[in-house]
């Protein structure tokens, strides 16, 4: 059945970039990926250009490609076209998202009201409401922290090789990859949503706050798969890639204020959870919400420094990401 399941990605990946496909299945711009773009097509599809501009018609492409603002639209252009790509092979599994919905469940159930007896954890409101904001950012560092193990799939498969002989710039490659784990995470953020109701949280259905609140789902999923990514460009096996995910997640998860606040650390751990991107997710998640708990630091500072480890996450990302077939 696995087998099967990886021909028909390996078929389906070179149907898209071998044949000319329509914009409104969303596959024309995947052909993209493996010839570049004329200036004619770039022209028509980029709002604000004409065949007047720098890089209109009838000009060299040597200026189309030193013209920034075509490399920054190409760059977001490519990068949606790989999220697009990998959240549609979610088709060919759709039981996982399911079944990744079950440990965020048994958390809440099991662990949430247990530990919502605990005298000693003042969590400066109902312990159920700080703790959903944790399992839900939890939940996204277990779906993201093992993302590299598809690469090496797709290096089996020969689909890296095809992207690495595309034009895509290597960024747009690791980057839609980890914004592809975010959206993967969004049904589980729902899910806990809906879970936070039955159990009585305060939610926060403030339109903007759930906005922010998928931002932040999409923001970490892509920060710690883009880690998984260089993880697995450097040790280029499964196994590894499986063995060094499971020392790090659980050490992620527990030096953070996902389960119990910073102030209760000790010292030292304190440093620790202070420098850990989870807890700058778990921050923000919880500031946008519940109603009845607040974060630790300013949701700006949160969304600051998650952007800023991801950018430098996928520069290396993009540096490594060819070693994973030497």
């Amino acid at each position: 059945m696995k087998l099967h399941e990886q021909d028909g990605q390996r078929d389906g990946l070179d149907s898209l970039l071998q044949y000319p496909l329509t914009d409104r299945e969303g596959e024309k711009n995947l052909l993209s990926l493996s010839t570049s773009p004329s200036v004619d097509t770039f022209n028509r599809t980029t709002p604000g250009l004409s065949s007047g501009s720098a890089i209109g018609l009838g000009q060299p492409p040597s200026l189309y490609a030193k013209n920034p603002l075509a490399d920054v639209i190409i760059f977001f252009r490519k990068t949606l076209i790989i999220t697009e790509w990998e959240v549609r092979k979610i088709r060919h599994d759709a039981t996982d998202l399911l079944m990744r919905m079950v440990q965020p469940t048994m958390w809440l159930l099991i662990f949430g009201q247990v530990f919502a007896q605990v005298r000693g954890i003042q969590a400066g409101g109902h312990y159920i409401d700080f703790l959903v904001p944790g399992i839900l950012a939890q939940s996204v560092l277990f779906i993201s922290i093992f993302a590299g193990i598809a690469i090496i799939w797709e290096r089996d498969l020969g689909v890296i090789h095809k992207f690495l002989a595309s034009p895509t710039p290597r960024g747009s490659l690791v980057l839609g990859k980890g914004l592809s784990s975010g959206i993967r995470a969004l049904p589980q953020t729902i899910a806990i949503y809906l879970m936070a109701l039955l159990l009585g949280v305060k939610v926060n259905f403030n339109p903007l706050a759930m906005l922010g609140v998928f931002l932040f789902v999409i923001m970490g999923a892509a920060c710690f798969s883009t880690f998984s990514l260089i993880v697995a460009s450097l040790l280029k096996t499964r196994d590894r890639v499986m063995g060094i995910g499971q020392v790090i997640v659980m050490p992620l998860f527990f030096a953070s204020n996902a389960i119990y606040p910073i102030s209760i650390m000790p010292g030292w751990l304190q440093v620790v959870a202070h420098i850990n991107p989870l807890t700058y997710v778990v921050d923000g998640l919880r500031a946008l919400m519940v109603t009845q708990v607040s974060g630790s630091t300013s949701l700006g500072l949160d969304l600051v420094v998650l952007l800023a480890i991801t950018v430098v996450l996928v520069i290396i990302g993009a540096k490594l990401y060819p070693r994973i077939v030497q």
